[in-house]
């Protein structure tokens, strides 16, 4: 196997590369600490602030694409081959300010300015995407932004002028020269790099993947990083050996067959949000309360099953959908039912050296009738208390089939099987629902803890029946209906 030994990157207007490299290693830290490019701020150093906003630019599927992430929760390792561009690099094709700074500086859209930066990169992602963006893509774009100051009413004034002041700049004329150089990059070898008793390994590709963890059935797998950055900034935990995968193409893919969607272990929710959306419709709020912007473009769909955790976001509402895992080793795989994955906290069945390798989602079944639901303490943004999925299937005005599956509730994401016995072969009415609900202490006993106590998680699950009950009528529920 070919190896190479040092990191390379695009930062800003000049090629980076680098010998010596940590798997602990993050980007926040070499911007600031040996590039000297401090415009970049830390705040939470946990992904929530956007302080850290940078762009990252990657060759895919639909070429060059760049994406506002986290740089203080993104490992270093995993921008080779990337183009990295920070606060320092934008302009406007004057050489003056770049139109969303221009629309900021206008429209009074910074105080004591901390938070800035981070909040010029996010809106410098949307108006790659959208110069004339809707206030509802704004305030989408800014949910991984925290501004504590000057509030985002001057902000969101600024984004909507923005593309008033120009919609090119020397980076977008620049994308071809760029994208033609990291496409000269692309070099199908193993990355292999360390510092002290840190080691970083980037797989050649999937079947590279499987065979580095058949020689290292210990080493973390590292996908988005979103939960795994966290350890290092926050609980400064080491990584001996760690494998990243992001670069990996072959689990990036979504796929359609006649039957199903087969989404690779590495598609990020910005990249699943069209394919899953144009079957799963009523997701979309759903995904949308996902993490912010930057952890959205970060943050896998395989990564946040793997992990296994309890109050994860995408299992719930995929477990009521009838997902299916495929998993690999070596060269063999397995399917499973995806609730069976999960066997107790922070326990999956999955061997050393096995990996997530794709989602299956089954396609909606005819006359089913769909939900997913999360209730956390701020809106957006924030862990689930209790996250939930519904699929009801209603023939005749009977109830033919159900499947629920709840988050939060229990150590591991897990169905409602009371519940699901409780509404087959009953009328589809409220009360059938309400009293579906009253079965959910036969399947949870859920734990008090910082996001939420017991008795509000079990009596707010079981309002989530009348809740859709009043959603499938085109109703809203009102405050006496579930109290």
């Amino acid at each position: 196997m070919a190896l190479r030994r040092t990191l390379r990157f695009l930062l800003n207007d000049r090629t980076v590369t680098l010998s010596a490299v940590a798997a602990t290693d993050m980007l926040l830290d070499h911007l600031r600490l040996d590039q000297s490019l401090r415009g970049t701020k830390e705040g939470c150093a946990e992904g929530d602030c956007g302080a850290c906003t940078v762009l990252v630019g990657r060759i895919g599927a639909n070429g060059l694409v760049y994406e506002p992430v986290n740089a203080c929760i993104r490992p270093l390792a995993t921008v080779d081959g990337c183009h990295v561009v920070t606060i320092e690099h934008l302009r406007g094709t004057d050489g003056g300010l770049h139109p969303v700074q221009r629309a900021m500086v206008d429209h009074h859209g910074s105080q004591c300015g901390f938070c800035t930066p981070g909040i010029v990169m996010a809106l410098y992602a949307l108006w790659m995407e959208h110069p004339h963006p809707t206030e509802p893509q704004i305030e989408c774009a800014l949910q991984g932004n925290l501004c504590r100051c000057t509030g985002y009413a001057p902000i969101i004034r600024a984004a909507l002028a923005m593309g008033d002041y120009g919609t090119t700049d020397p980076l977008m004329e620049e994308r071809a020269q760029v994208g033609a150089t990291l496409r000269d990059w692309q070099d199908g070898v193993r990355v292999d790099i360390a510092k002290g008793d840190s080691r970083a390994i980037l797989p050649a590709s999937v079947d590279d993947l499987a065979r580095v963890l058949q020689d290292h059935p210990d080493a973390r797998i590292i996908a988005g990083a979103t939960d795994v950055g966290l350890w290092v900034t926050k609980f400064l935990r080491d990584l001996p050996l760690a494998v990243f995968i992001s670069h990996l193409d072959d689990l990036r893919a979504v796929t359609e067959t006649d039957d199903a969607l087969h989404i690779g272990a590495m598609v990020s929710y910005e990249q699943a949000r069209a394919p899953l959306l144009a079957h799963f419709p009523h997701m979309a709020r759903y995904w949308d309360r996902i993490a912010g912007w930057q952890v959205r473009a970060m943050g896998t769909l395989g990564g946040n099953i793997a992990n296994g955790s309890p109050i994860g976001d995408t299992p719930p509402p995929f477990i009521a959908l009838g997902a299916r895992l495929v998993l690999r080793h070596g060269d063999k795989r397995r399917e499973m039912p995806l609730e069976d994955f999960f066997l107790d906290y922070g326990k999956q069945d999955r061997a050393a050296g096995e990996f997530v390798e794709t989602i299956i989602l089954p396609k909606p079944a005819p006359d089913t009738l769909h939900a997913a639901y999360k209730l956390s303490k701020r809106r957006d943004e924030d862990i689930s208390a209790v996250a939930a999925g519904f699929s009801i299937t209603v023939v005749g005005g009977t109830i033919t089939a159900a499947r629920m599956a709840f988050g939060g509730m229990a150590a591991t994401p897990k169905r409602a099987h009371h519940a699901e016995a409780a509404l087959t072969g009953q009328p589809f009415t409220l009360g059938t629902l309400q009293a579906a609900a009253n079965t959910l202490p036969q399947d949870f006993t859920p734990l008090s803890d910082m996001r939420a106590s017991a008795d509000y998680r079990m009596r707010a699950a079981q309002n989530l029946f009348t809740r859709f009950w009043h959603e499938a009528q085109g109703t809203p529920a009102t405050l006496e209906d579930v109290l």
